[in-house]
């Protein structure tokens, strides 16, 4: 499951992006300024990066799946507070129903569940339908919305739905949502059904997704059409208020979500967990009246709103960690304004992944891929780490990231290993030498060897150049750095037209075949942004997709792991350590490391009552 976070040049969230075009506001709510005084029970947060849009098929990035997640509902959820994670039920009446031979999933959903009001649905009730779990597959489907997250059920082979694609792109006709396809059907009012081609023992998770999941009323989307990305309609217990592009997005409570109370099951010696579970035990979701999200892409202002109390919630920017958590643990002028703390492991992955299609750096030949090795050994990690993570991350040792499976805290590779005169022999060894003397290396055949990084314009963006530039300068290869928006260049990566570039990917379940699908050969031009294929790569990761877990799989997948080093398609950096800082108003907040649906969970203005 993708979620394409966002360019490496910020360690936690992108920092930069340009403004979008256009300011809308939607629905009932009125947008208001920044400094503006909020309504109360209002949970002010903020984002680093500009949101993209709420139809689910259409998005990406983590920011708008979040909004996303707060609108939509899956037919399962994850507990709140119980670590390991542990699904619970959200619209469904029953844990799925899944065949012994993992390839049958049938779900029941819960009577009595409403959307939200919208003009769409004639001043009528409209209750939530197992139809509408099969018109939110079938949406990913159609070619008109060249949903980059498509791959997350192609690869599960869901029954007849990619031939109801291909037949749209070979007719050129609309995508025909009432065909009927064998792989996902509703079964009754209440009762859905997929089928898979393959074995999926893990598909099911896919269902605990609100941004891929989520329901969604047909009669809403063909009412707004293209536009339908900026009205979402759900069954959550937000609704969409007022949106600016690019700067703030309003959630209010929605009237029409049925009544909900919180339950949890936090393991018996996690101390924080069973304090939260406590404090939320009983009570009615969401806590607050309404969320306000404002979009501030630098850290510096960031930090401040939070400081002088304008945010109750802020991702510590990495570049403030000596400040606010000397030896990583709190600093005692926060400490006494009531701020508190929560530092965790992600379960995510920072990379930056090599255009397998380019001529200089792409292709599994000995020279491409000894140049590839070299430049992930000239770049030093654990420097990298200190000087510009503030040590706010672990090193990684492959493309997977922690709390999910074929993710070994024992296991080693070269993908940490930092070498200057390994990586200079390298290149020697395959013919990339200064011909000219002028202090760079060519390649094999004579030509210039520049190698070039896309980049955002953003301060933290222009610092990690800066580290790129130096170990490449130390081996002798130069570096140059392609700058532009996040939009534009993430249009310029889904064409395959840069060289390299990065992002986080951050894991939606605890499912790693996440991760390894990125270097999946059919997932090229969608999740497999180095367009890296490999025909014994994909066969392992066909074969451990199907097991279920245990080691069999666990081996398959180290093997894939290997590939990965030996090959370099994907340089991996490190995984994310994230520090929430809360102000003492707050309540329940508890970052899950996989669950995007968080904020109705939070409280603010002291105790709950």
């Amino acid at each position: 499951m993708i979620d394409r976070r966002h360019w490496l040049g910020s360690s936690a969230a992108l920092l930069a992006a340009a403004s979008l075009p256009g300011q809308r506001a939607h629905g009932s709510g009125t947008a208001r300024d920044a400094g503006d005084a909020a309504p109360p029970n209002t949970l002010r947060v903020a984002f680093r990066v500009a949101e993209t849009g709420f139809d689910p098929p259409q998005i990406s990035d983590v920011n708008s799946s979040m909004v996303a997640a707060s609108i939509f509902e899956s037919p399962l959820t994850y507990d709140h507070v119980a670590r390991p994670v542990k699904l619970r039920l959200q619209t469904a009446a029953a844990m799925p129903e899944i065949a012994a031979d993992f390839k049958t999933f049938t779900f029941r959903i819960r009577p009595g569940i409403f959307f939200a009001d919208d003009p769409a649905f004639k001043g009528k009730p409209r209750e939530l339908v197992a139809q509408d779990y099969v018109y939110c597959v079938k949406r990913f489907y159609d070619p008109k919305l060249n949903a980059e997250n498509i791959y997350v059920f192609q690869n599960a082979q869901v029954l007849g739905l990619s031939e109801l694609r291909e037949r749209a792109v070979k007719n050129k006709t609309p995508f025909d949502y009432d065909a009927p396809a064998a792989g996902i059907r509703a079964l009754d009012r209440y009762t859905f059904q997929v089928r898979l081609a393959v074995p999926g023992p893990r598909f099911h998770f896919v269902f605990a997704l609100p941004q891929y999941t989520g329901a969604v009323a047909r009669e809403v989307v063909e009412a707004y059409g293209d536009t339908i990305g900026e009205h979402p309609v759900g069954t959550g217990p937000f609704r969409l208020g007022a949106w600016r592009r690019a700067s703030r997005i309003e959630l209010l409570r929605n009237p029409q979500f049925r009544e909900q109370v919180f339950e949890g099951e936090p393991a018996a010696d996690d101390v924080q967990a069973q304090a939260i579970a406590r404090e939320l035990a009983g009570r009615r979701l969401p806590l607050v009246d309404r969320v306000q999200i404002d979009v501030i892409t630098e850290a510096q202002p960031r930090w401040l709103a939070f400081l002088n109390g304008a945010l109750d919630l802020l991702e510590l920017p990495t570049q403030f960690a000596p400040v606010a958590l000397p030896g990583n643990v709190l600093a005692p002028h926060l400490a006494k304004k009531g701020v508190r703390a929560q530092r965790a492991l992600q379960p995510a992955m920072q990379m930056t992944y090599f255009n397998m299609d380019d001529p200089v750096v792409g292709g599994n030949t000995p020279e491409r891929v000894a140049l590839r090795r070299a430049v992930a050994l000239a770049y030093d990690e654990e420097e990298a780490n200190r000087l510009w993570r503030n040590g706010q991350a672990i090193v990684a040792q492959s493309v997977v990231g922690p709390f999910t499976s074929g993710y070994d805290p024992a296991y080693r590779s070269e993908m940490s290993q930092h070498s200057r005169a390994r990586a200079m022999a390298l290149l020697d060894l395959f013919g990339y030498t200064d011909r000219n003397g002028d202090g760079w290396r060519e390649q094999p055949d004579g030509q210039p060897l520049v190698l070039r990084l896309a980049s955002t314009p953003d301060q933290r963006a222009r610092s990690r150049n800066e580290l790129w530039r130096k170990y490449l300068a130390a081996i002798g290869v130069r570096m140059e750095f392609d700058i532009a928006t996040w939009p534009d260049l993430l249009k310029r990566a889904r064409a395959g037209s840069v060289m390299m570039w990065g992002f986080i990917w951050s894991a939606n379940t605890p499912d790693g075949s996440f991760f390894l699908g990125i270097a999946y050969g059919p997932n090229a031009n969608e999740s497999n942004d180095a367009r890296f294929n490999l025909p014994e790569y994909d066969r392992l990761f066909e074969r451990q997709n199907m097991l279920p877990d245990g080691p069999e799989r666990e081996a398959l997948m180290k093997q894939a792991k290997n590939l990965l080093v030996a090959y370099m398609p994907y340089k991996a950096h490190a995984h994310d350590i994230v520090t929430d800082l809360q102000h003492a108003r707050v309540r329940g907040h508890w970052r899950h490391p996989f669950m995007r649906d968080l904020w109705r969970y939070v409280g603010v203005d002291g105790p709950l009552t």
